[in-house]
């Protein structure tokens, strides 16, 4: 039977940098990963950058939907349109902002038999774990059908904060292995269980955030996307985006992660749904960006 991974966490715990470990020592161990990636906003942004890890027909796109309900028809289908393939495992990214007991609940039924019940990783940003201040419900829920947590972000975090996390991680989910990413051996991933922890549930308009995202101009230096991060309001709690800079030949790619910090890199090829600026959180609005783009463009032109 066929594993199916389902990787949850808030905005910014380090979702995307697990799936590409997990795809990697996957394929060196010769299995054949199946990728689905959900977000709210043009998650083919984030399905191209795999393109050279995965085959084109092993990866999917779930945008503009939340698979913890209005999404999961979507979904099963592209779960159960997955063909089979020797060593098959299929691992799927969901949002930032999902429910995750609920997306476990309602993805176990009407899945084919040929697939494994699904199980849960949760990725822990062990630094600002329950620091969300109204979304802190949000993130516990989380990880509470988690039958793996990973902790992440544990660079410059001392042992007592450390300890202070896991002791409060096991109060929520008793049941849960928790490790480092350093830690995490793939090998013993498809063979996990189900969690049957009794979780408490989460008013589920709190994993339903606005969001929007623009088309962006040719910048005419990166200084523009440190001034455009700074000034995008902080309610909006995910900023990214794929930009082109003046008289370089390559894309580059940038997010914001919640706690403020901005991070720049080339992006790989040519973005086949345009340059574009995404954001998620409250205050997500077109006008909000644009203002805030043209604001910038208008501070470099005046240098």
């Amino acid at each position: 039977m066929e594993a199916i991974i389902t990787i949850v966490g808030f905005l910014g715990s380090g979702k995307t940098t697990l799936l590409n470990y997990l795809i990697d020592r996957f394929t060196e161990k010769n299995w054949n990963p199946f990728v689905i990636l959900n977000d709210y906003e043009n998650a083919n942004m984030d399905v191209q950058q795999f393109l050279e890890k995965v085959d084109n027909k092993h990866v999917k796109a779930l945008t503009g939907s939340c698979i913890c309900c209005s999404g999961i028809h979507e979904l099963r289908n592209y779960v159960n349109g997955i063909p089979v393939r020797k060593n098959g495992i299929t691992l799927i990214e969901a949002n930032g902002t999902s429910d995750a007991c609920a997306l476990m609940e309602f993805l176990g039924v009407g899945v084919n038999n040929r697939f494994s019940p699904p199980i849960q990783i949760s990725v822990v940003d062990v630094k600002n774990w329950q620091k969300r201040g109204a979304h802190n419900d949000l993130e516990a829920n989380q990880i509470q059908v988690s039958s793996l947590i990973v902790l992440t972000h544990l660079e410059n975090v001392t042992a007592t904060r450390k300890a202070l996390v896991v002791q409060n991680l096991k109060e929520h989910n008793p049941f849960a292995q928790i490790i480092p990413m350093t830690a995490l051996d793939v090998a013993l991933l498809p063979i996990l269980l189900p969690n049957k922890n009794v979780v408490d549930k989460l008013a589920h308009q709190k994993a339903h955030w606005s969001s929007c995202s623009i088309d962006l101009p040719v910048f005419p230096s990166k200084d523009c996307i440190e001034r455009i991060c700074k000034q995008i309001p902080k309610s909006i709690l995910r900023v990214k985006g794929c930009v082109q800079i003046a008289k370089e030949t390559h894309y580059t790619y940038f997010e914001r992660t919640p706690d403020g910090k901005v991070f720049v890199r080339p992006f790989k090829g040519v973005p086949i749904t345009g340059t574009k600026l995404l954001a998620i959180g409250a205050g997500s609005d077109q006008v909000v960006l644009e203002k805030v783009i043209t604001d910038s463009l208008n501070t470099e032109n005046k240098a």
